[in-house]
């Protein structure tokens, strides 16, 4: 098993971060559209809170991991069938999942802590407020927190959608080379 990159493949650790954030941030924004419906009293309103503020943080947490792996790890070549606008639109949609995800979790840790208080991380430490936000600070965390969330789910359905167009009309292994590992022996293209 191929536990790190090398240049035909990604390795398991990055195989498996770009699956288990996948899931969680799907799970996040579903999480966060049922939320906006909740009145207060709602009996999931709070357990929907908690949940939803402990997966943002081990989203940001795994970001952070996977950013510091991806810097020192060995990076998989383009395909030599890849158009060179292929190559700088993939580099500009990561760049833009990093940079979307942060402010994401930024605004979202700054939502939960906006009238002073810490954000409890499914019991095994409280994350402390920084600082409280007025109405107005509120307000532009939560628009930012709002529409940086909806460009991830546009740049989401792209990125989807570009995999399957490479997997079943290009037939390369883009998607092969995200689902496991390929040893050097492996004879695709």
């Amino acid at each position: 098993m191929i536990i790190t990159d090398t240049k035909k493949s990604y390795g398991l650790i990055t195989i498996l971060l770009h699956w288990i954030m996948a899931i969680l941030i799907v799970g996040l924004y579903l999480l966060g559209e049922y939320m906006v419906d909740l009145s207060y009293y709602d009996e999931w309103y709070n357990s929907a809170l908690w949940w939803h503020d402990g997966l943002g943080i081990s989203v940001f947490f795994l970001l952070l991991f996977r950013m510091v792996w991806k810097l020192n790890s060995v990076k998989p070549k383009p395909l030599s069938t890849y158009k060179s606008f292929e190559i700088i639109a993939a580099k500009t949609a990561h760049m833009m999942f990093y940079l979307l995800l942060i402010i994401i979790c930024i605004s979202g840790y700054f939502i939960a802590t906006a009238k002073g208080g810490g954000i409890d991380f499914f019991g095994w430490l409280d994350v402390p407020a920084i600082m409280k936000l007025n109405e107005v600070q509120a307000g532009f965390v939560g628009q930012a927190h709002e529409i940086t969330t909806y460009i991830l789910v546009a740049l989401f359905i792209l990125h989807t959608i570009a995999a399957l167009n490479h997997h079943y009309f290009y037939k390369d292994i883009t998607l092969i080379r995200m689902l496991k590992p390929i040893k050097s022996e492996d004879n695709l293209k």
